[in-house]
């Protein structure tokens, strides 16, 4: 019972790690490109396909995990204690920050890296680009989301069927949204360097993620860092 219980626990701090940095980078993306050029590469339809897949596919593989031994060594958690640990933050923060400056620059240099034969067909496709990455961004990055202390992200990925399949079934989903369901997304086909170039943006989540586990984050709670520094700030105003 107390393995199901740290298990179930520990899926539900998964999906949160997993869905703020879908949001964060989302958010991030639209509001930067919006205040500096008044147009957002992700428009309503792709968020709501984003959030689609994600909310309801990315929750099934990720609250499907099997109970490990691993979590048997864990010590308790307080009652106190924060859902969002410093490590889920740290995890978060690579991640979010590493998709927000690559698309970004997608957003703002696309144009003259892929010079089109047309302006107009120049930014759909900057657009789709933008838009794909951004999802295989996700689809990879829930591998990672499995593991947010260990080191070797597959470590019994291909013993959890249902996970492979979720995943498997989202890159499938996103390919026919991309190649054939483009009115409705407001995208255009990519040709194989195009997808090869998004393949290898989401990808990279990986390596970063490993290079992002060796940042070292303090024991205590991030919410009681903040609060230690609005506590000095208030003293020093009134001193």
């Amino acid at each position: 019972v107390v393995r199901w219980g740290r298990s179930v626990y520990a899926n539900i701090q998964k999906f949160i790690q997993f869905q703020l940095t879908v949001n964060v980078a989302a958010l991030v993306i639209n509001v930067v490109a919006a205040v500096s050029a008044g147009e957002v590469p992700l428009n309503a339809v792709q968020l709501l396909w984003v959030n689609l897949i994600m909310d309801t596919l990315g929750a099934l593989a990720l609250a499907t995990e099997p109970p490990t031994d691993s979590l048997m060594h864990r010590s308790p958690v307080g009652r106190r204690e924060p859902l969002i640990t410093n490590i889920m933050w740290r995890n978060l923060f690579v991640q979010a920050l590493y998709q927000v400056i690559v698309l970004l620059v997608l957003n703002f240099g696309g144009e003259s890296i892929l010079r089109q034969d047309s302006r107009t067909h120049t930014l759909q496709v900057k657009n789709t680009l933008i838009f794909n990455a951004f999802v295989l961004c996700q689809i990879f990055n829930e591998f990672n989301a499995r593991k947010p202390e260990g080191m070797n992200v597959f470590k019994g990925v291909t013993k959890n069927r249902l996970f492979m399949g979720i995943v498997g079934m989202t890159f499938i989903l996103q390919i026919i949204i991309i190649e054939f369901l483009g009115k409705f997304t407001t995208t255009v086909r990519l040709n194989s360097m195009q997808w090869l170039a998004c393949l290898c943006i989401g990808l990279f989540s990986w390596p970063l993620a490993i290079l992002g586990k060796l940042i070292p984050v303090p024991k205590t709670p991030l919410s009681r860092c903040v609060l230690k520094v609005f506590r000095r700030l208030k003293k020093s105003r009134t001193a």
